[in-house]
């Protein structure tokens, strides 16, 4: 009597994908998830929100005392600008820094269910967009009380939001998915978010560097944070202020920052796509 060996054979069954369950669920896990999110970042708090404006606030405060003290810049509205740009940059900031330990901070979903692992920064960029639009109300006070004019161009400036969200995102979504196989990179991110602090014209502005070193706004004017931020000061507060193109004297001051975003969106999809089956091996 023979018998016969069934020979096994192993194959690497890979977990969820970015999406996994389809759009309408991971969409529906995200609102859930970025609502319980920011009730539970103030809840018990005795200030509660305003402890989200309190660190723009404080930041705000610095940078004014020492630009128009020490350094002085001959900026119209200089006040205001200073403070809608830290908000801005700080709604970047804020959900890009969050993200890279986001999915590392639900390992226990990420390991036990069939969980979309796109969900996770997305809901820590729609958490911090929250805090933005809050804030931004409390900017809109300090821009009316400090005599700037309304005009139609306000109506441009959820333009401003949805191209920084358009920044934020595979920002975000590139640090969340390289975390847990490289704990290096929330150092590295700490780094270069500072970094681009000062590389972004949030205490100074674009055609104020042209004027003095050329070369220098033309590198600045790469960077995809510098459009965002200039329109939105022309938009809001100096609608007499020089555009992106203007201001850095050159085309490549829009279609480099253009390509910049177009080559992140690029990366994060394919990055994201690569890492998330894998997410829950290297927690």
């Amino acid at each position: 009597m023979s018998t016969e060996t069934a020979e096994v054979t192993l194959r690497d069954v890979p977990g969820p994908s970015a999406l996994g369950g389809g759009w309408r669920r991971a969409l529906e896990l995200l609102r859930i998830i970025a609502v319980h999110d920011f009730k539970r970042t103030y809840h018990g708090t005795m200030l509660g929100y305003l402890w989200s404006l309190a660190r723009p606030l404080m930041l705000f405060g610095v940078l004014l005392t020492v630009f128009t003290t020490i350094v002085r810049f001959a900026i119209p509205h200089y006040a205001v600008l200073l403070l809608m740009n830290i908000v801005l940059f700080g709604f970047f900031q804020e959900a890009t820094v969050m993200a890279v330990g986001s999915v590392v901070g639900q390992e226990a979903v990420v390991r036990k269910t069939q969980f979309p692992r796109l969900v996770i920064p997305l809901a820590i960029v729609l958490t911090c967009l929250f805090n933005l639009v809050l804030n931004l109300i409390v900017v809109l006070v300090f821009i009316l009380a400090f005599g700037v004019t309304p005009t139609w161009t306000w109506l441009l400036f959820p333009l401003v939001v949805v191209m920084l969200i358009a920044v934020t995102v595979p920002v975000a979504m590139i640090v969340s998915s390289l975390y847990p196989r490289f704990r290096d990179v929330a150092i590295i991110w700490t780094v270069l978010s500072t970094a681009l602090f000062y590389g972004s014209p949030i205490f100074y502005t674009l055609n104020l560097v042209s004027a003095k070193h050329y070369t220098l706004s033309r590198i600045l004017a790469v960077n995809p944070l510098t459009p965002i931020l200039e329109l939105a000061r022309k938009w809001m507060v100096s609608p007499g202020a020089p555009s992106p193109v203007a201001a850095s004297g050159v085309l490549v001051g829009v279609l480099a920052p253009l390509a910049l975003v177009a080559v992140l969106w690029a990366l994060a999809i394919w990055i994201f796509n690569r890492e998330a089956p894998r997410i829950a091996e290297r927690l």
